[in-house]
């Protein structure tokens, strides 16, 4: 696992956040793919800093949640 200094980053990628997140916020998380690679950050703060993960990563860790 890598971690990048901003979401500016992946600025220029779409960000997705669950369907579970609701309209209040809460805790949630967003997650943006570019090839490869699966960029994950706080939904609260969107230009604060980005987990950066394979796609085999991010694969592993859906299946086991």
């Amino acid at each position: 696992m890598k971690s990048s200094e901003s979401s500016a980053v992946a600025s220029g990628l779409p960000w997705f956040k669950s369907s579970y997140s609701g309209a209040e916020g809460g805790q949630c998380v967003e997650v943006a793919a570019d090839t490869g690679v699966i960029y994950i950050r706080d939904s609260k703060a969107m230009a604060g800093p980005v987990i950066r993960v394979s796609r085999e990563t991010w694969a592993s860790f859906v299946g086991e949640a």
